[in-house]
């Protein structure tokens, strides 16, 4: 799978800086598997049979649970990830078309809504999560997983692995920065917060949909 690498797009961090799915590192490999594990359990309990990944990136994860039988599209800002993932997709014989251009504030309910929808690393990217998160409140959905960066413990994870220190530790890209209890206020004024997840070193929550 094709990594952006940390490249920008509009002055932008698109992507994912290094393939985080794909090390070898053993610490990182076993926070990944943490993440993994949290999502996946999330996924299943949400039992969805259509997933609209927003924020896709190169699109790992929608290319993962196409293979697991679901009816899955994602959508980036960002053209050049999506290039990436709709190259991927031509290797792998997946519909290219499933990958689409388009920023989290534009989703429509008419075409973007799906059974589940998911947004990993996407708000820490965004000047106005809160905004996102109301784009997000007015798709047709049941259930909705979002993921962060946990702060600070993420930026004193990358300075005490020698990372970004004159930048205190900040991931390129990364302009919020979320504590465990401000993602799940954000979150908690539009959606039901349903279950919070601690992964080391992010902060996942599944979330459904208010009662109409």
């Amino acid at each position: 799978m094709q990594v952006a690498g940390g490249r920008l797009e509009g002055g932008i961090v698109i992507g994912n800086t290094y393939d985080k799915y794909g090390t070898t590192n053993p610490i990182a490999r076993w926070m990944m598997n943490g993440f993994d594990a949290a999502l996946s359990r999330f996924v299943a309990d949400a039992a969805p049979k259509t997933i609209h990944e927003v924020g896709c990136g190169e699109g790992y994860w929608v290319l993962r649970w196409l293979a697991d039988g679901i009816d899955v599209r994602g959508t980036d800002f960002s053209s050049d990830v999506i290039a990436m993932a709709r190259a991927t997709a031509g290797q792998r014989s997946v519909d290219q078309q499933r990958f689409q251009v388009k920023s989290i504030y534009d989703v429509k309910p008419e075409t973007d809504s799906a059974d589940l929808i998911v947004c990993c690393e996407v708000m820490e990217h965004l000047e106005d999560p809160e905004a996102a998160v109301q784009a997000l409140r007015k798709l047709d959905g049941s259930d909705l997983i979002v993921s962060v960066p946990r702060e600070p413990l993420w930026r004193v994870l990358n300075m005490a692995r020698g990372k970004y220190l004159s930048d205190l530790g900040n991931t390129p890209g990364h302009i919020q920065h979320f504590s465990k209890a401000e993602i799940v206020g954000l979150l908690s004024r539009h959606f039901e917060v349903k279950a919070v997840a601690s992964p080391l070193p992010w902060t996942m929550v599944h979330c459904k949909w208010p009662a109409k």
